[in-house]
């Protein structure tokens, strides 16, 4: 009987290491991925990130064509990556099924060989969104969420959050709808705006106050390349949005799109 014990205590030990999973929910019944299952799949391989975002450096991880775990997913899908942090990447699926040269990842974490700690961010695992050659499709550092929980197919931004939208009276070709479409990609993974989104890392951008209403122009810019520069915080955790993340024509966008919503509050 205490060997049997010893036996069960020692598995309980075990299990939290290698009970990783990564539920996938495309709209016909959610399924659970473990990651030892993953990593046992014939197409799973060693892939290599040159210039890692996250870890900011070169990476090599165990990996599966993530387009391979997204049956039935069309081109006029959207998905919604979720972290454990309250990270909410929202990526169309015509961007995972480009034909351009960008390929989709799902890295998977070893347990016996655990990735490194990130720089002053915590852990990535057990799941990153990775991928190959991402400039050919125009892949933004918030279109690779780590610490991934949770994939699921949904209706578009605009459909679920109407509060969030634009004046419908603006032309196809305003400063204010090019904005509109960075936030989606970049500043709606963390944040709310008018209480709408399903982020849950920064505060709203537009309740009560829009950062355009209480800080400078000079100053919100300085801030969004370089958060530390405005306010000196260790455990601070947005990243800075350098010209090459985020290029000048696409933070004027950005902040246009904000001024313009200062004046559209809803939910307030």
């Amino acid at each position: 009987m205490k060997l049997f014990a010893v036996c069960l205590l020692a598995l309980c030990l075990v299990l939290p290491a290698s009970a990783a999973e990564l539920k996938v929910d495309l709209g016909h019944g959610v399924v659970t991925y473990r990651s030892e299952t993953l990593l046992r799949r014939p197409d799973a391989r060693t892939i290599s990130v040159p210039g890692d975002v996250a870890f900011r450096r070169a990476m090599h991880y165990r990996a599966v064509p993530l387009v391979a775990l997204l049956d039935g997913i069309g081109p006029g899908d959207h998905l919604q990556f979720v972290a454990g942090d309250g990270f909410a990447a929202e990526i169309p699926a015509a961007l995972l099924l480009n034909a351009q040269g960008s390929e989709a990842w799902l890295a998977i974490e070893d347990p016996a060989q655990p990735w490194p700690t990130l720089p002053g961010h915590g852990h990535a695992g057990p799941f990153y969104l990775v991928w190959t050659r991402p400039q050919a499709a125009g892949i933004g550092t918030e279109q690779l969420p780590y610490q991934l929980a949770s994939i699921r197919r949904l209706a578009g931004v605009a459909e679920r959050f109407p509060a969030i939208l634009p004046d419908p009276a603006l032309p196809a070709d305003s400063e204010v709808r090019h904005g509109f479409a960075v936030f989606q990609r970049t500043c709606f993974a963390c944040h709310t705006l008018n209480g709408q989104g399903d982020a849950r890392l920064g505060p709203d951008l537009n309740l009560p106050h829009n950062p355009t209403e209480y800080l400078r122009a000079d100053l919100l810019r300085a801030f969004i390349r370089n958060p530390q520069s405005l306010r000196q915080w260790p455990q601070a955790k947005m990243p800075g949005f350098d010209t090459h993340a985020l290029p000048d024509a696409d933070l004027d966008a950005v902040l246009a799109y904000l001024r313009h919503m200062a004046g559209r509050k809803r939910g307030g």
